[in-house]
């Protein structure tokens, strides 16, 4: 998977949008990681991959508004 990865949440369905991510997250090997780019701050997606996955990812805000929001998600080693 390339370094410059990025999924813009805001062209999923809603219906569907934290599985997708979920799903794009597991797509990931160990190292590596995508940028969420979302119109607003996410973090309640951060609370539920915790919850689900545990301490398994890291998190980097690399935007944070007014527009956009992007975060480095990383699948750890």
């Amino acid at each position: 998977m390339e370094n410059s990865n990025i999924l813009n949440a805001t062209l999923l369905n809603p219906m569907v949008k934290h599985a997708t991510i979920f799903a794009y997250y597991d797509e990931l090997n160990p190292g590596e990681h995508f940028i969420l780019q979302n119109d607003h701050d996410p973090k309640p997606l951060y609370y539920q991959l915790v919850g689900q996955k545990g301490d398994v990812f890291t998190w980097e805000y690399l935007e944070q508004g007014p527009e956009w929001w992007k975060i480095k998600i990383t699948k750890k080693k």
